[in-house]
């Protein structure tokens, strides 16, 4: 045997070695790619990782899932990238067609996934109906929700004696989403710090060129929202609340009464107009010490630009329109009263 034979023998196995190599580096490549997304399976993969679980138990909860291709090669890919001890627990919502790094970094960070719930608080209504609206979904104890708002500084206005409660006016209307088990807490100061949110600094020194603070605003937008059910009539009811304050003239508003008494009514009597309260605004002069609902955003704008109107007087209709005729005088609104009634026949 020559010399040349153990070289050529050698020099094939390095050539096979080489090979193997190689071979052994396209495989792990490709299982270190994303996991084709199924046809059949578009919509996001929500998988638990217990706590205490090892790289290898996660990586095979992530193949079972469909989305590593080998648990192994993530268990050693989580160590090469130092990361394998810092997976955190939790159920994370993770999609078909992420790469081992995206995944490695949503665990890592501990992105988990929290289902989220929503609800809607319409405008008008009162912290006591937005309290109870918040129980009988489930969000709230409708009295520890309550006693929040009764130890809890609105983020605008301000605290007025006299006022029923002083965040009334103050849990901005809108819908929310919040994650699932959400306190009663984050509830509150959310629905609180959103007014501040929707009223913007614009808005403020639209308030100052009429003379008005933000709680006077949120009040008369209270009104307003309490008094209109045809949207187009939002800044015409504005209207009459300012000229009637401008010539310091008591605004009758029955909203006002009804909430002084604490009962909703379709009718107020006359006897309902002889309540002692500082939320009678057919006994007490200028704005009630608060505001009486929360208003939306489209009666704070009315009361921030009112149409230029010289009606002091409206009244309901009264054919089911759930719209007013506004008067100038009081003789134009005693003539609409008469048309009221005779619509009622």
């Amino acid at each position: 045997m020559t010399m040349r034979t153990p070289l050529r023998i050698l020099g094939g196995l390095t050539f096979l070695l080489a090979v193997a190599f190689g071979l052994l580096a396209l495989q792990i490549n490709s299982w270190l790619q994303p996991v084709d997304t199924p046809a059949v399976a578009r919509e996001p993969v929500l998988v638990t990782i217990a706590p205490g679980a090892s790289s290898m138990h996660i990586g095979e909860t992530l193949q079972d899932a469909g989305l590593v291709r080998h648990a192994l090669v993530f268990r050693y890919y989580a160590r090469y990238r130092n990361l394998d001890q810092s997976l955190k627990a939790g159920n994370y919502q993770l999609h078909y067609g992420l790469t081992i790094d995206e995944i490695l970094t949503e665990l890592a960070a501990g992105n988990v996934y929290r289902p989220t719930v929503s609800i809607t608080i319409p405008e008008g209504l009162t912290l006591e109906q937005i309290a109870q609206r918040l129980s009988q979904r489930g969000f709230v104890d409708y009295e520890e929700f309550m006693d929040l708002a009764g130890n809890t500084v609105p983020a605008l206005g301000q605290s007025v004696p006299g006022m029923r409660h002083t965040l009334e006016g103050y849990l901005y209307p809108d819908t929310y989403v919040f994650d699932e088990g959400v306190s009663a807490e984050t509830i509150l100061r959310r629905m609180r710090d959103r007014l501040e949110e929707v009223f913007t600094p614009e808005m403020r020194e639209r308030a100052e060129e009429l003379g008005l603070t933000t709680h006077e605003v949120v009040t008369l937008a209270s009104l307003v929202e309490r008094e209109v059910q045809v949207a187009s009539e939002r800044e015409l009811v504005a209207s009459v609340l300012h000229n009637r304050l401008r010539i310091r003239m008591p605004l009758q508003i029955d909203a006002t009464v009804l909430y002084a008494l604490g009962q909703h009514k379709t009718t107020v009597l006359f006897k309902d107009l002889e309540v002692d309260s500082p939320y009678n605004t057919y006994k007490v002069r200028g704005l009630p010490p608060g505001p009486i609902a929360s208003p939306g955003q489209k009666s704070l704008m009315a009361v921030l630009y009112p149409a230029e109107t010289r009606y002091f007087y409206y009244v309901a209709k009264d054919d089911g329109s759930g719209g007013h005729y506004f008067g100038k005088t009081l003789a134009e609104h005693e003539a609409n009263k008469a048309k009221a009634r005779r619509n009622r026949q």
